[in-house]
């Protein structure tokens, strides 16, 4: 049992322990459900890694019960392209939209997960194949899962989307992409021109995302940004659920 699942089904039974009779029937079956979801958002920490002159995240305790206060309370600073985030048209679209319009429905529903091997960027060559629907929601994972995470320097050689990859996606009407470090476009290239390919085509965007140990195949995806009015991007919180099929 892996440690994501052990940890969401050691809470469903505390959640659990304390009900009875049908209603313990009832509650068990919707808790067990949600046991099925997988986080693949990053813990969002002091010192995590940031984009390059982006403000840093910092949480700090206002109050704290453990020095004597009677309650805790902390202050929070951060950029909005912090950790797992979403970014709207607005981001690098003249006009575009802002990230409270974003219809919910393009960040709920089917996703497949899809593996990229490409250890520089991901090209339309791997993507072809995959034979892109219109409306269709793909995450993807690379290099960047397993080893950019680590550590809280910024890693610039990350697996990227091309402009040519971004272009094809849009081309076919793709919706919404997940990427799996802080960018879809890359640091020494395509950064601009991959946004524009994608955001400029209407499609939203998650970046920040963990997929280390998710197997590809199609999942539902829930992935919500806070509702900050006029925003470029937000922050999120991104969580999976294999279909069985």
């Amino acid at each position: 049992m892996s440690l994501r699942r052990e940890v969401a089904v050691h809470t469903a039974g505390a959640v659990v322990s304390s009900i009875s009779g049908t209603t313990f029937a009832f509650v068990f079956r919707l808790v067990c459900v949600a046991t099925d979801w997988i986080d693949i958002s990053v813990p969002v920490r002091n010192g995590m890694v940031h984009w390059p002159g982006d403000a840093p995240f910092e949480l700090k305790r206002l109050k704290d019960m453990q020095q004597g206060d009677g309650l805790t309370l902390s202050y929070m600073s951060l950029g909005i392209h912090t950790g797992t985030h979403m970014d709207a048209p607005l981001h690098f679209i003249q006009g575009g939209a802002a990230i409270d319009t974003m219809p919910v429905d393009a960040m709920m529903g089917p996703a497949r997960v899809v593996s990229i091997h490409d250890r520089e960027s991901i090209k339309p060559a791997e993507l072809e194949p995959l034979n892109p629907q219109p409306g269709d929601r793909l995450l993807f994972k690379t290099y960047n899962s397993e080893h950019c995470w680590d550590s809280d320097s910024f890693f610039e050689d990350f697996v990227y989307l091309s402009r040519e990859a971004a272009a094809y996606l849009a081309q076919c009407g793709v919706r919404t992409v997940g990427v799996d470090y802080l960018s879809v476009g890359g640091f020494h290239k395509d950064g601009a021109e991959t946004h524009q390919a994608l955001l400029g085509s209407g499609m939203w965007v998650i970046e920040g995302l963990n997929l280390g140990g998710i197997e590809p195949g199609d999942y539902e995806l829930a992935c919500l940004p806070l509702k900050l009015a006029n925003a470029e991007g937000a922050p999120a919180r991104a969580l999976i659920r294999k279909v069985n099929v």
